[in-house]
């Protein structure tokens, strides 16, 4: 499996940001082909030490690197990175990994 996290810092408002992220981001993030999974956190996001700049944590699961380009190259992967402009100005970080239970 491989994984996509999306790291969203602290918006300035975060009602319209989880208002704008679970009403319309969320569901053109689910039209992507080949997305297995889609987990967020639920209630704040802390470090060991405390408070963390991160309000939302996002976890995506495909099947493989392969599938996760195609995903960010397809329509719908775009139409959802292009979103990112309509909620996410405190800045929202990408990571892409292959994962394996152990």
């Amino acid at each position: 499996m491989a994984k996509l996290i999306a790291l969203y810092k602290k918006p300035a408002d975060p009602a319209a940001f989880d208002a704008h992220y679970f009403s319309t981001h969320v569901p053109l993030a689910k039209k992507i082909k080949g997305l297995r999974r889609y987990e967020v956190n639920v209630g704040a996001v802390a470090t060991p030490q405390g408070e963390s700049p991160l309000h939302l944590v996002a976890i995506l699961t495909f099947d493989s690197l392969v599938a996760i380009q195609e995903a960010l190259g397809s329509p719908e992967g775009a139409a959802t990175a292009a979103d990112l402009a309509n909620f996410a100005q405190a800045g929202c970080e990408l990571l892409v990994f292959d994962s394996k239970e152990i």
